[in-house]
């Protein structure tokens, strides 16, 4: 028998899910806790044309209010803002916990009065996990605060934001 007809041990795994798994709920959850300040998930809209548009979003943008759900803040005039408000659906991209995750949404703009961002509510249509054995993933996007206080108050003004439009779209 020779070395290409043994049996190898996968290369890749790729777990689909249509629920938060406990620890990005956990990141997402709104409480900023457990989340790296310089976390970044990419979120992707097709616009009426198929051009893609996309955002960069922190950990205090995003927030989890149930196992199926995802809010998110944008600004209005974006053209990601733009896409998602057309379509109604958008991808979320991200690396954590040594994996990349892909995460279908369908989504609508939930109005608020007084927010200057455009909050949107979403529910998971699939999501997917892949992990390769051969190589661990550090970090996608990443960034970093340059002065974090400001920034981590924005968050926690726009994470309650978004749990007025979760509690508004349910």
């Amino acid at each position: 028998m020779s070395d290409h007809d043994t049996p190898q041990p996968s290369l890749s795994s790729h777990t689909v899910f249509d629920e938060w798994p406990p620890e990005l709920r956990a990141l997402f959850d709104g409480t900023l806790a457990d989340a790296d300040a310089g976390f970044t998930a990419s979120l992707c809209a097709a616009d009426r044309a198929h051009r893609v548009r996309t955002a960069l979003l922190g950990a205090g943008e995003l927030l989890a209010p149930d196992a199926r759900t995802l809010a998110f803040a944008l600004w209005p005039s974006s053209r990601t803002a733009q896409a998602v408000t057309a379509t109604g659906r958008a991808t979320l991209a991200f690396v954590f916990d040594d994996a990349f995750y892909q995460v279908h949404l369908d989504a609508r703009r939930v109005p608020l009065d007084d927010v200057p961002l455009a909050c949107f509510v979403g529910t998971i249509e699939s999501g997917e996990i892949q992990r390769v054995g051969y190589a661990r993933l550090t970090n996608g996007i990443v960034f970093e605060l340059t002065d974090a206080q400001p920034a981590l108050a924005r968050w926690r003004e726009q994470l309650e934001w978004l749990k007025r439009a979760a509690s508004a779209a349910a």
